[in-house]
């Protein structure tokens, strides 16, 4: 079923970005993102505005530069070769991002309230965690999460799924402020990586609701396609056997906390109670940036 909520690669495009998703676009208050592809040599400007800003590189190298202060994007030769280093821009801010040899780059972005100092974080920095276990084994780069980046409210991840596990799993929801949950409205970005002879990838993905709030989304993806979660249980993100699956994470919410609590889907929750005995998937951690390899710390969320 095609729905609402997704947005298939292509579809999205504004202006400079193949995919501009903002809030007037996704009809919510908070998240947006901007998938920027430049060409060898090109330089774009931009304005942050009412956004707090982080630029993840998705392939190839890039330059930042705001208010005087330049850094240098290493970045990554695809998203399947370990966390990249990333910049942050604070809200009203003007900033260039410009790349020698052109790539694709990712704007995550928030509504701010606060003007927050611009920085870089090197791959080195970036929390690797392994989640689940058996065939819900899947690794997350913590880049931009509430407990390893100080931010006003952006909340951000990525997470690496080998082909034919599931992940998002068991299905959660984040769309309340109680006690156990945060309110934050959500952007799935996908890739997927290619197959024997460039065969094209995919994998599935499914947002459902609640009697009080329902909403269906059951979506084939694939590289460059969007899902957008407003609310009600997302999961399980599902990679099709020979082809992993990366996706990027951007959250944030009206809530005075930045936070990511969920609650599970009560049928399913028991699911977790399982991992205990069963090993993380010996394909992970995939590849690494980092020369000193991977240290990745094993999580059962």
């Amino acid at each position: 079923m095609n729905s609402e909520y997704y947005i298939p690669a292509g579809s999205g495009a504004s202006g400079p970005f193949a995919t501009s998703v903002t809030p007037e676009s996704a009809g919510w208050t908070e998240s947006t993102l901007h998938i920027l592809k430049l060409t060898p040599g090109q330089s774009v400007d931009l304005t942050s505005g009412d956004d707090e800003i982080m630029v993840v590189p998705l392939s190839g190298s890039a330059t930042v530069t705001s208010d005087g202060t330049k850094f240098e994007l290493a970045g990554r030769h695809s998203v399947f070769d370990g966390p990249s280093d990333f910049v942050y821009v604070g809200r009203d801010s003007s900033y260039t991002v410009s790349s020698v040899d052109g790539g694709r780059f990712a704007l995550c972005g928030a509504r701010a309230a606060e003007k927050l100092a611009f920085r870089y974080v090197p791959a080195a920095d970036v929390s690797v965690e392994l989640r689940g276990a058996g065939n819900c084994s899947r690794q997350v780069h913590n880049f931009g999460t509430a407990d390893t980046f100080e931010a006003d409210s952006i909340i951000a991840c990525e997470v690496i799924t080998p082909g034919g596990n599931w992940s998002s799993y068991p299905g959660h929801k984040h769309d309340e402020n109680t006690e156990r949950e945060s309110a934050l409205e959500e952007i799935y970005y996908f890739e997927i990586a290619d197959g024997p002879d460039d065969s094209n990838g995919f994998g599935y993905h499914r947002v459902y609701g609640t009697p009080a709030r329902p909403i269906e989304v059951l979506e084939e993806v694939r590289t460059g396609d969007v899902v957008l979660v407003p609310h009600g249980y997302h999961g399980p993100s599902v990679a099709a056997p020979g082809y992993h699956m990366y996706y990027l994470n951007v959250m944030a919410g009206p809530g005075a906390e930045r936070a990511w609590n969920i609650v599970d889907d009560p049928e399913h929750t028991w699911i977790r109670g399982t991992w205990s005995d069963q090993d993380i998937d010996p394909r992970l951690p995939l590849h690494s940036n980092d020369p000193t390899g991977l240290r990745p710390t094993r999580k059962g969320a």
